[in-house]
């Protein structure tokens, strides 16, 4: 297994594992999936080195995208030093494989590497079994909060529940 950047020849393959996620949510969750997602919001990620990917076998496994800000969805606490992960989509061929164990242990060494000091996702809809799951992955379940201000994110955000997850990895000014 390897971790690295997804580069654009990956584009292809980074949209179909996010067009297999949104129809396996179609089948569990109807009311809440993700929308499609722009070309030029990848390609940038991609460029800038926050979209990221498993590898096993010459095969994706698994893709994530982060960020370092998030202030639509974590409001004032968007100041403390944070890495923000989105849109963990496996492929189907490797699932059950605890993917979400291998990213957090990535992104702690990543976030301590970039000088912050928590590791942050959400969820939209509140679905106990997936929040067990990041909790056994590691993650503190913040609770659940409706976003003040969805305007010019994904349309998965509007008049949704959001939970929010955190990991803190060192204290601050440590």
């Amino acid at each position: 297994m390897e971790i690295r950047n997804s580069t654009l020849r990956d584009i292809d393959d980074i949209f179909t594992l996010y067009q297999i996620a949104t129809d396996f949510q179609k089948s569990k969750f109807p009311e809440n999936q993700w929308p499609k997602f722009d070309r030029k919001l990848i390609e940038t990620e991609i460029n800038d080195k926050r979209q990221w990917k498993i590898i096993i076998d010459h095969k994706i496994a698994c893709i994530w995208a982060i960020t370092f800000n998030d202030p639509q969805i974590w409001e004032e606490r968007d100041i403390d030093p944070s890495i923000y992960i989105h849109r963990i989509a496996t492929n189907p061929d490797f699932r059950g494989k605890k993917f979400v164990s291998e990213i957090v242990n990535w992104a702690k060494d990543y976030t301590a590497s970039k000088n912050k000091i928590f590791i942050r996702m959400d969820t939209c809809g509140y679905n106990k079994r997936l929040i067990d799951y990041y909790e056994n992955s590691g993650f503190n379940f913040l609770g659940s909060t409706r976003l003040k201000n969805p305007t010019g994110l994904p349309s998965h955000y509007e008049n949704s529940i959001v939970c929010l997850f955190e990991i803190q990895i060192k204290k601050a000014g440590n």
